[in-house]
């Protein structure tokens, strides 16, 4: 009789086994760390500094993890997207563009200024009293060293190219004697030092440099002088992994859409968080925040295609713009 019995609570064994097995997989399921890139102007320590309550205040509203991921140029956040070792971001609208394209993201948040402003504008900066000026510097002839943004960056290589550059033909690479590749406040303080004669910046970096108030940003702030300013530009893009789970992007959207919203006494505290990383309350947004930057692209790649008479380019280049511009449209700016 006990013979019977043996397949029997074998069967039983084999299903609580599997019983148990499947409880802590479904709970493995579930995230519970949210990874958040943020490009490294500052040693990470200061960054931290800035970064911290938000991040924090991000945990207690999510309920996860959140670990930040500085990265040393928007192409490091952007290939951290891509190999899913970064979930969620603040991006330019270059490198945000990019992440769109390669890897996997998706807008859904725009930054906006603490002072109510929106949108910034790209510069280029020179020291006071040094003499240079802008004609100077579009003499070219490898006269000067000049400072240009990250490879991705909106204010600091796309803007100039596609509204300074490019319409008069100029290379940076081939009209300056060298051209260095920085972060925005790199520049700000390698002009402002004498490092460089002529550098691209933008607005907001400049605005953040003022509000940090330290004796040498006080310093650099005051010998700076701007010699252009480009159109504006739209606030930043947050972004993240499309494929993240659902129930995750809306606990991000909950704390991101309240955030510093409102007149009680927690949201003005969140609000003076918001500032000290140089934004105001979030808003809404999708990949159609990204047609302008899109249209800039574009308005580069044909002034381009116009200088070197390549037919075949500039019709490419004509369609991807009109194409654009019907988007635009269509997804009127908020």
């Amino acid at each position: 009789m006990i013979k019977r019995h043996i397949p029997l609570f074998a069967a039983l064994g084999a299903l609580l086994a599997l019983g148990a097995c499947d409880k802590p997989a479904s709970k493995a399921e579930a995230p519970r760390t949210l990874t958040f890139s943020i490009v490294s102007t500052e040693a990470s320590q200061t960054q931290m500094l800035e970064w911290g309550p938000f991040l924090k205040d991000m945990e207690k509203a999510t309920g996860m993890t959140v670990k930040p991921f500085f990265g040393s140029n928007y192409s490091a956040l952007i290939e951290a997207m891509r190999f899913k070792q970064a979930d969620v971001g603040w991006f330019t609208n270059q490198s945000g563009l990019e992440a769109v394209r390669r890897a996997g993201g998706e807008v859904f948040a725009r930054t906006t200024h603490p002072n109510g402003k929106d949108g910034y504008q790209g510069v280029i900066v020179v020291k006071k009293g040094s003499g240079v000026t802008l004609d100077k510097l579009l003499a070219c002839g490898k006269r000067y060293d000049f400072g240009m943004g990250d490879a991705k960056s909106t204010s600091g290589t796309l803007a100039p190219n596609a509204f300074l550059f490019g319409p008069r033909g100029i290379d940076p690479q081939t009209c300056f004697k060298t051209v260095r590749s920085a972060s925005a406040e790199a520049n700000l303080y390698a002009v402002g030092s004498g490092v460089l004669p002529a550098a691209t910046d933008n607005t907001r970096s400049m605005d953040r440099l003022a509000v940090i108030g330290t004796p040498m940003a006080r310093k650099t702030m005051d010998s700076l002088q701007v010699i252009w300013t480009s159109p504006t530009i739209p606030e930043d893009p947050m972004i993240w992994r499309a494929d993240l789970d659902p129930a995750v992007k809306a606990r991000i959207s909950r704390f991101i859409f309240s955030y510093g919203v409102g007149d009680t006494d927690e949201a003005k505290r969140q609000r003076a968080i918001l500032e000290r990383i140089q934004t105001g309350p979030f808003k809404h947004a999708d990949n159609t925040h990204l047609l302008p930057v899109r249209e800039m692209e574009a308005t580069g790649q044909l002034v381009a295609a116009k200088a070197k008479k390549d037919a075949a380019g500039v019709a490419k280049a004509q369609a991807s713009l009109d194409q654009i511009r019907t988007e635009e449209a269509a997804h009127p700016q908020s």
